[in-house]
């Protein structure tokens, strides 16, 4: 049978309030009868019932969190700071993959709209921002990580992408690498801004871009990342002459890329200088240890929390808020020839 708080009031002889106050940590009653209350929900193993709580407070403690892809160890981390931030507040996060599909993402959206989110943060793999209006005109604040949209204007969080591929392939040039080669990512700000900063950093050093050197892994998933970094170096081991650079969209399609130089004959980083982006867990344990931009996941989760605060807090506004954090340049064996 389900406990109800005037069960449980009724029990101790006090107001279902009163138990609400011992529930909620309220200051305004007396420590013996919130510890009674306490522990007799402790007996009882009562548990609220929040779809009922949310129908008389309007809010429901929970925030959805939508990603490409749950095996992505930046996603995975942006989850768990998330989720440990937001925990200390109050709220908890319910976690969505959408496989890199918009069809399916939008699927995941409307179900957890259903459930009445405060909240709903997102790494959109949608081509426009067409359909995220309608989480806006639903009335669910919304907070975008990692991924942008030109002329949507909504709250986000993420790392400034240009400055991932200035800092990789500056670091790239001053190695002395000058036949510098890119595998971008999808066709997304994250990839393009990326691709830019690669770019427009060769030519500021006056080195010439040629296509043939850019190099696209489509749009992968984390799950196929190697795989499509193998596929990727393959095209550059028959580039004539051969790159002795190279900067990959992110740390794994430069582990396949990487395998794939060593399995032809490539000396790492003697004859190619290889630098990934998102400094993943493994990335230093690997037999050649890979430099890597990290993109400050833990504290993206951290920040998006914080922002989410204040959208539900009494100093939410309509105005929207951003967050671009700058990335940092981890050096390990993979470049170093200096």
């Amino acid at each position: 049978m389900n406990v109800r708080l005037k069960d449980i009031a009724n029990e101790l002889g006090v107001s279902v309030v009163t138990v609400s106050r011992a529930l909620r940590n309220r200051p305004d009653i007396s420590s013996e009868t919130k510890a009674r209350i306490l522990n007799r929900v402790k007996e009882l193993n009562y548990r609220p019932n929040l779809t009922a709580r949310s129908l008389v407070t309007g809010r429901s403690s929970l925030i959805g969190f939508v990603v490409p892809d749950l095996i992505h160890p930046f996603f995975g981390e942006i989850a768990k700071s998330l989720s440990s931030t937001l925990r200390e507040k109050g709220y908890y996060v319910i976690v969505a993959s959408s496989e890199s599909d918009p069809s399916l993402e939008q699927d995941e959206i409307e179900h957890m709209l259903a459930h009445h989110l405060d909240c709903l943060v997102l790494a959109s793999c949608q081509e426009n921002s067409e359909w995220l209006r309608r989480i806006d005109d639903a009335g669910v604040p919304l907070v975008l990580i990692d991924r942008r949209f030109g002329g949507f204007d909504s709250n986000f969080v993420g790392v400034n992408d240009y400055q991932v591929g200035e800092l990789a392939t500056e670091h790239l040039i001053a190695q002395g690498c000058r036949r510098i080669a890119h595998i971008r990512g999808p066709a997304n700000s994250v990839g393009d801004n990326r691709a830019q900063g690669y770019r427009f950093t060769l030519q500021r050093h006056g080195i010439s871009v040629s296509d043939d050197y850019l190099i696209s892994a489509g749009d992968s998933s984390e799950s196929d990342g190697e795989t499509r970094g193998r596929r990727a170096m393959e095209a550059i081991l028959m580039l004539k002459p051969r790159p002795d650079g190279l900067f990959c969209f992110n740390d794994t399609v430069a582990v396949g890329a990487m395998f794939k130089a060593v399995e032809a004959g490539m000396s790492i980083p003697r004859k190619l200088a290889i630098v990934g982006c998102g400094n993943y867990h493994y990335s230093s344990k690997l037999q050649i240890p890979l430099t890597s931009v990290d993109q400050r996941a833990v504290e993206i989760g951290e920040r998006t929390a914080r922002m989410i605060a204040q959208l539900l807090g009494k100093e939410g506004s309509n105005r929207s808020r951003k967050v671009v954090l700058d990335p940092q340049l981890i050096v390990r064996a993979s470049s170093q020839l200096k």
